[in-house]
């Protein structure tokens, strides 16, 4: 099967291989019996060559179901309709209801891009007035513009259907109720002469749209909140006043636990991850699969012999946690400065260190310094999420939602530094 790094397709998070289409192959290869090789691709055009060349048999980045296309290929699979969207604030009043709305507005949208046509023609359609505001620089996206319209920069862009449902599940306060362009059916791609596969593959699909799993791997996309923890496998946990000069019911665990395995850094950094990956809810499951107090994916666990279950454990999680980031910071030994090192180490806990190491050859090509974080590799981390970026030749890992990184370590940070100062006497 072969795809193309990209947020809804494929993208590898906390080095666990992630994505919706690829989820859905996945569910297609266990129902069928057979075993599943992905082929990553640099763009569309290369997808064709493997397909064309027979190197692989199905296409699975969704493609425009086209009559010029149909003459060619045989589309299969799961159908989605998917167009363009208005992105907007969800503010009580002030949103448009139609696109007719938008006349005397500012709509922003990166220019030479399908974007920016569609925009030259539906403000024609309307009879003009559309404010239009086209940005040329190339580092932004329409990822960036969501952004830019979450914090109040822009009032209005326009974004992919697909790219502004994932980003809803991040940005809570966003309408993207408005369609801007007509839907086009998208569907997987196999060869005219694999038939008997477009088959199986339509059969599979019709029955699947109906099952739970199926319907699972839709809601962890395209519903589960992104910034915060959806607690699939455990109860919720209850609020609890801590007396002063303590942070959570797992520090004496924390302390011990460091101390034990040599982390080399105050037990209140556990402590700080621990907020931001669970709320030390130790029965938490994120959207991405990670689990437990320390959000800890099934796959590292395993590489440090725990299963999923026993990573609901506390001292199991801290303890995989801790092997983690001395392994993590072990990837840096040419970075002197501890406290940069130490912001290597959490972009690596929440990235996966392949997107780190990335983002650092990044730096380098581009004339930054690749042992520094700050305006330098976390600049490139945020630019992963950008094609010309992720499929430079320096990049092995492909698209991150380097934003997402960029912040955590921002903000494990600071919680880090109010926690410092806490030191229970009891140990």
């Amino acid at each position: 099967m072969a795809t193309v790094s990209s947020s809804t397709s494929y993208f590898i998070y906390k080095d666990e291989q992630l994505g919706y289409e690829y989820e859905l192959a996945k569910l297609l290869a266990k129902t069928l019996g057979k075993a599943m090789k992905v082929v990553v691709a640099p763009n569309t055009a290369a997808l064709f060559q493997m397909l064309d060349s027979a190197l692989v048999d199905l296409v699975i980045t969704p493609q425009a179901v086209t009559v010029s296309a149909q003459k060619h290929y045989l589309f299969c699979g799961p159908e989605e309709i998917s167009g363009q969207v208005l992105v907007q604030r969800n503010d009580k009043g002030l949103q448009v209801k139609s696109v007719t709305d938008l006349i005397g507005k500012k709509v922003t949208v990166m220019a030479r891009s399908r974007f920016a046509d569609r925009l030259q023609h539906l403000s024609k359609e309307v009879g003009g007035g559309i404010d239009s505001v086209i940005i040329s620089d190339e580092a932004l996206s329409a990822e960036d513009l969501i952004g830019k319209v979450v914090d109040h920069s822009i009032d209005y862009t326009f974004a992919d259907e697909q790219i502004a449902r994932i980003a809803r599940t991040y940005y809570h306060n966003i309408d993207i109720s408005v369609n801007v362009g007509f839907g086009q059916r998208l569907r997987w791609v196999v060869r005219k002469d694999n038939e008997c596969l477009a088959k199986w593959v339509d059969k599979w699909a019709e029955a699947a749209s109906h099952n739970l799993a199926y319907k699972k791997i839709w809601r962890r996309y395209f519903e589960m909140g992104k910034d915060e923890l959806d607690d699939l496998t455990g109860p919720q946990r209850p609020r609890i006043d801590m007396p002063p000069g303590r942070i959570s019911k797992y520090d004496l665990a924390f302390s011990i636990l460091s101390k034990h395995h040599n982390f080399g850094y105050p037990w209140q950094l556990l402590a700080a991850i621990a907020y931001h990956e669970s709320r030390f809810n130790h029965g938490a499951s994120a959207w991405s699969g990670a689990r437990g107090l320390m959000g800890i994916m099934p796959r590292t666990g395993q590489r440090h012999g725990a299963t999923v279950d026993q990573l609901m454990d506390p001292e199991v999680s801290i303890r995989v946690a801790i092997f983690c980031l001395k392994a993590f910071r072990a990837e840096f030994p040419d970075i002197a400065d501890e406290e940069e090192r130490l912001c290597f180490t959490l972009a690596a806990y929440n990235a996966g260190p392949g997107h780190i190491a990335d983002a650092r050859r990044l730096a380098a090509k581009h004339g930054k310094n690749p042992n520094v974080w700050e305006n330098n590799v976390e600049t490139y981390v945020k630019l992963k999420k950008e094609p010309q970026y992720y499929n430079d030749p320096v990049c092995k890992h492909g698209y991150l939602r380097g934003t997402e990184t960029v912040r955590y370590v921002r903000n494990v940070l600071d919680t880090y530094k109010k926690y410092l100062p806490i030191k229970n006497k009891n140990f």
